[in-house]
């Protein structure tokens, strides 16, 4: 069993910075992909970005690329979200997830419960 918390969201001025934080817990082995995804109201949930554990890889969505940042601290399972010049159009809901995939195939997705970015003047 696996336990994602996330934290940092708030209300932010556009073209402000946010940090968020995931830290995961519970029975840690196998997985090798953690990430973030938004869901806007109205919309589908959509990926935000991920990074590969072991090696710290990311991938970013087009919407995001060149404003938000990635990070990893393995020693305590915890990745984080560096968001810049944030947009009213990035307000959502972010999730942490945590996978284990085979290649690109995902064969167990960890959720956690979410925290909420506004961007609004």
């Amino acid at each position: 069993q696996v336990q994602l918390v996330e934290s940092g969201g708030g209300l932010v001025q556009p073209g402000g910075s946010l940090r968020l934080s995931c830290t995961a817990s519970g029975r840690l082995h196998g997985f090798n992909v953690m990430g973030w995804h938004r869901q806007a109201p109205g919309k589908q949930r959509e990926l935000v970005g991920d990074i590969i554990t072991s090696s710290g890889s990311t991938n970013y969505a087009d919407s995001v690329k060149g404003r938000f940042t990635i990070s990893r601290d393995g020693a305590s399972n915890t990745i984080y979200l560096l968001m810049n010049s944030l947009k009213p159009e990035d307000t959502a809901v972010y999730y942490c997830n945590a996978d284990y995939r085979a290649s690109t195939t995902i064969l167990r997705r960890y959720w956690g419960q979410g925290t909420q970015v506004t961007v609004s003047s």
